[in-house]
């Protein structure tokens, strides 16, 4: 059984009373926003209204799979928000958004850098009448540098980033993950920083602009690229499933599937060996530590591969996880809908959107244990808050 939304208590969440307003679209501002929102934050979210026979609106509300002409992933990225519904390219919408601004704790935007102080909303004019504001800015490069006015998606931060050129297999052209990191490793940065800003408030009553691009958040999450290069010119490159330099640690072909086994533990090593029926390889003395195994990987991996193929996923799992290796099977989105380590963790949760459809959608995280966040309201109808704007955040 899926955990049921149950409305938790919005005003015992961590974020209760912070006021914050959205004016980004599609992913990496609303990923923060929704972050936000999920641990307490009155979001608010600005729209574009309908309008020349267009639709309105974030354009993520019609990305991917529609339910009643609303995306399913519109549920899940515009929870615990309210929707407004403005025109920006106006004075009308600029000055209205600027009375919202001047009641908001946090402002978020992912526009091309120079859009708001074109619009005169820049972060100094802003602060003149609201110097508490916190600006989250999230762009493709920055807010300064030679490539601050290109356009940057999160496609090719990754590939800036260092990250595309590590996916994928040996001699083969990259690949992507399969959902826009980039972005949301932005969007995370981005949080890590109004958290921090919002600390920094408490002791001087300032705001401050809070500057990420979203190359720097996933070179962010490079680990070692830099300084193996710097210190010896290695430019590492793809490796497959594998992780360069560490072993046993990759992926395994079973007679039904693969499983991923991470074995790079001197200690879990000798497990694994002996599970295998391999105790020769576990007591070799120049395969007892990391750097010994790490040049001998191919052998390792063979004799590994040589007792996966032979059995099953499900057996390889149960071999190994009774002697406490690391090991886990490849999961498609159906196994997690069916495991019940996701449901008892609450990472599944089931809600009923406002269109009336019983929808499971992934729970909050990270996990508190005395102020938690919750899903304290639906997805918002474009606009619907327009006339309550700032107003009863349960309503």
């Amino acid at each position: 059984m899926s955990h049921t939304a149950a409305a938790p208590d919005p005003a015992r969440a961590p974020l209760a009373g912070l006021k914050v307003l959205e004016l980004g679209q599609l992913i990496a501002g609303p990923f923060a926003g929704k972050t936000l929102g999920d641990f307490g934050a009155q979001v608010l979210k600005v729209e574009p209204p309908a309008q020349d026979g267009a639709a309105g609106g974030d354009p993520l509300r019609q990305w991917r799979m529609l339910h009643e002409g609303t995306s399913v992933w519109w549920q899940v990225q515009s929870r615990n928000k309210q929707s407004v519904a403005l025109d920006l390219r106006t004075e009308a919408g600029r000055a209205a958004v600027r009375r919202l601004i001047d009641e908001a704790d946090v402002l978020i935007e992912n526009f091309k850098p120079g859009t708001l102080e074109k619009w005169g909303m820049g972060y100094d004019a802003l602060a003149a009448t609201n110097p508490g504001l916190i600006m989250l800015r999230i762009s493709g490069y920055g807010q300064d540098g030679p490539y601050r006015d290109l356009p940057g998606f999160a496609v090719v931060a990754e590939a800036m980033g260092g990250l595309r050129h590590l996916m994928g297999e040996p001699g083969r052209p990259p690949v992507r993950a399969g959902v826009s990191l980039g972005d949301t490793l932005a969007a995370l940065h981005g949080v890590i920083g109004v958290l921090l800003a919002l600390q920094a408030r408490a002791r001087t009553g300032r705001g401050q602009v809070v500057d990420v691009a979203l190359y720097e958040a996933v070179f962010n999450c490079m680990e070692s690229l830099l300084p193996e290069y710097s210190a010896f010119g290695a430019v590492r490159q793809p490796a497959g499933s594998a992780l360069p330099g560490i072993a046993p640690s990759n992926a395994y072909r079973c007679a039904d599937g693969q499983v991923v086994i991470g074995g790079n533990g001197d200690s879990i090593y000798k497990r694994l060996m002996a599970a295998i029926g391999r105790d020769d390889l576990g007591q070799d003395p120049g395969l007892a530590h990391n750097a010994g195994r790490a040049a001998r990987v191919d052998e390792i991996d063979a004799a590994i591969t040589c007792w996966t193929v032979q059995r099953p996923v499900d057996a390889v799992v149960a071999a190994l996880q009774a002697v406490s290796v690391p090991v886990g099977r490849i999961y498609t989105v159906a196994d997690i809908a069916a495991d019940p380590h996701y449901r008892a963790r609450g990472m599944i949760e089931r809600i009923v959107t406002a269109q009336g459809l019983s929808l499971e959608v992934p729970g909050v995280v990270p996990k508190l244990s005395d102020t938690p966040g919750g899903l304290f309201r639906p997805a918002p109808a474009l606009g619907e808050h327009d006339a309550r704007a700032w107003g009863d955040p349960a309503a």
